[in-house]
């Protein structure tokens, strides 16, 4: 019997023995039993004796001694997907791996049961010299089919020592499945670009590890701040929460910048950092490889007024804790979850652009940012937003022929 179908045997018990108690939490009133009906179970985990049954029966009457470890970890491994793509269960053999390498793939991807799904390829990187974009789906990384692998391990398997080759068998445009290879290479981190243009400026943005709200306000500290400001987070692909309320600040942002949803714990507002000079106009650009922190930037940025303008982010707003097991393994789970001002539950939804924006790499994106917002639409919709009132059209009565 193949292993997919130990994992299924597996997940619904399990799936019942770890959300039992998650839906038991809290002081609701109990149902009143009726008359002649059985009692309830007063334990949650009554359940795990099933499981023990289970392992017990395929341990003893498979045709074939079926390897235990596996078809424990994998079905424990299906469990923790179900709650979120990117919870990963670790064995102590995992933890005991050395690390990989220095060198990486030059992408981001998030599995979705047996295929992963390249969310965001580095300019200029290794994934996107072998011709690899954002959208593209992978069915196996180095020869391992990608439903076997939790989302650590497939972020694993993207790094490794400098100049050595990852194989990818990918789905092409006509669905055949091909075989691509990556060169893996160190990275070193952008810089913040600065474009101007007549009346605006545009702040392209790598990332928002530590140091990048400095960054951008020196770079913008001699800027006319009556000018037009683009922010382009299309390829900010990571980055800390406290850096991006740190920038949010710097642009001028006050009050809130967003609220942290923490297992066991009450919701919490994050105030933003720091205090800086608004822009008269500010405007962002988003897209596919917009992801995590710089996404919570963009929907306190949007509460705040600025002009939204792109693609629809991913959604991925969300930080996992590491969690060591008695028997020395280790689960990863999504413990924290990031909702942006508009309401966002950012590991559901993405960021919502005002107005869809599709760009080439090699176009003008400060000139089609400022045509777009020129126009009547957008530009109605910008005055409302930062409290100028937009002028009704009056439309003439029709005009009565004479009989």
């Amino acid at each position: 019997m193949h292993s997919r179908t130990w994992l299924s045997v597996l997940s619904l018990p399990l799936v019942a023995a770890f959300t039992m108690p998650v839906m038991q939490q809290g002081n609701a009133p109990k149902p009143q039993s009726k008359a002649g009906a059985k009692a309830v179970p007063q334990d949650p985990l009554a359940g795990l004796s099933d499981i023990q049954d289970v392992l017990s029966l395929v341990q003893q009457n498979y045709v074939d001694p079926p390897d235990m470890d596996k078809v424990v970890s994998g079905g424990v491994q299906a469990v923790l997907e179900r709650s979120h793509p990117l919870n990963a269960y670790l064995s102590a053999e995992d933890l005991r791996l050395p690390d990989p390498g220095p060198a990486e793939a030059g992408m981001i991807i998030v599995k979705r049961g047996i295929y992963a799904t390249v969310a965001a390829v580095t300019p200029g990187g290794p994934a996107t010299k072998a011709g690899i974009q954002a959208g593209d789906v992978i069915r196996k990384v180095d020869g391992d089919s990608v439903g076997r692998l939790s989302a650590w391990a497939l972020e694993r398997k993207l790094r490794g020592p400098d100049g050595s080759s990852l194989d990818l068998y990918r789905y092409n445009a006509t669905g055949d499945l091909t075989k691509t290879t990556v060169q893996r290479q160190r990275l070193t981190p952008g810089a913040v670009a600065v474009k101007h243009g007549q009346g605006a400026l545009m702040v392209s943005l790598p990332d928002l590890d530590a140091g990048r709200a400095e960054e951008v306000k020196k770079a913008l500290a001699a800027v006319d701040h009556g000018e037009t400001l683009v922010l382009d987070l299309r390829q900010c692909q990571r980055g800390a929460m406290t850096e991006a309320a740190a920038l949010a600040g710097a642009l001028g942002a006050k009050g809130a910048f967003a609220t942290l949803q923490e297992a066991g714990k009450p919701d919490r507002e994050i105030p933003v950092s720091g205090q800086g000079t608004p822009f008269a106009h500010l405007a962002l650009l988003v897209g596919r490889a917009t992801l995590g922190a710089p996404e919570v930037l963009a929907s306190c940025l949007k509460k705040g007024g600025a002009k939204v303008l792109g693609e629809r982010t991913p959604g991925l707003g969300v930080e996992r804790t590491r969690f060591l097991l008695k028997q020395g393994g280790a689960v990863e789970l999504v413990s924290k979850r990031w909702v942006g001002l508009g309401g966002e539950k950012l590991d559901r939804q993405g960021i919502v652009p005002d107005q869809v924006l599709r760009m080439a790499d090699t176009e003008d994106a400060l000139a089609r940012v400022m045509t777009a917002l020129a126009t009547p639409a957008v530009k109605a919709e910008s005055q409302a937003s930062h409290g100028i009132p937009v002028p009704k059209l009056e439309v003439p009565p029709p005009v009565k022929k004479p009989d």
